[in-house]
């Protein structure tokens, strides 16, 4: 089931680069797990077809990979949920890259952190794209002070961009959100990495320009009935 599905999400990914004129190689999968079963992580890694796995908490994707061993090392883990700066310096350790820099505060913590085998740790910062008060991320506005902000720090590497769209239906109004975040990427941080789109609307995202995507219901619920007539 688990194979069948990320098979499918490959194809529905090749599909939609291809409708952008996109190279689909260039589009990365982060399989997100915290709702998975240690069972299925295990699956999925050792299919071979996910290079990078998301986890929202510190304390989950300390534990998963102390469980699967070995086998957490074929992947990179990538911190996705808000990051609170008190476990900043546990992140780094944790996890190959920090996805949700939302301010100059958490910046600071994580370049204090100790790097064992890197010498940058590398990260994105997340944009609030809508008026939602529980939305983490520095605003459009805030955008510009906190990229410079966060290039002054010495151990931390800006691969570019990240946010998540508001749930919108029907699913087709997510895409200026996308669009926005795209041209606030081409004006600040020209060829910086787009993280956007996640099971519901990863399709549109890469039609905008996402370079990274984060699926996990698609990956661990039940395969579709298009996963079922999907090319292999």
């Amino acid at each position: 089931m688990l194979i069948d599905n990320l098979k499918q999400i490959r194809y529905s990914m090749r599909a939609a680069a291809q409708r952008a004129g996109r190279n689909p190689d260039a589009i990365r999968l982060v399989a997100v797990t915290k709702y998975a079963s240690l069972e299925q992580v295990r699956a999925v890694l050792e299919s071979g077809l996910v290079e990078e796995a998301g986890e929202s908490r510190v304390q989950d994707a300390e534990k998963r990979k102390t469980s699967l061993g070995n086998l957490a090392g074929r992947v990179r883990w990538r911190m996705l949920g808000h990051l609170q700066t008190n476990k900043a310096k546990k992140a780094a350790e944790v996890f190959d890259a920090i996805d949700t820099v939302d301010s100059d505060r958490l910046a600071a913590a994580l370049d204090s952190a100790p790097l064992a085998a890197q010498k940058f740790l590398p990260v994105l910062i997340q944009v609030k794209l809508s008026s939602r008060e529980t939305q983490s991320g520095a605003t459009p506005e805030e955008l510009p002070e906190l990229l410079a902000a966060v290039a002054r720090r010495p151990h931390l590497k800006i691969e570019g961009l990240m946010a998540i769209a508001p749930h919108l239906d029907p699913v087709e109004s997510v895409r200026p959100y996308f669009r926005a975040l795209r041209e606030l990427r081409d004006r600040h941080l020209p060829g910086g990495l787009l993280s956007m789109g996640m099971s519901r609307d990863f399709e549109l995202a890469i039609e905008e320009g996402s370079d990274m995507v984060r699926v996990g219901s698609q990956i661990f619920s039940q395969p579709s009935t298009a996963s079922l007539e999907a090319p292999a």
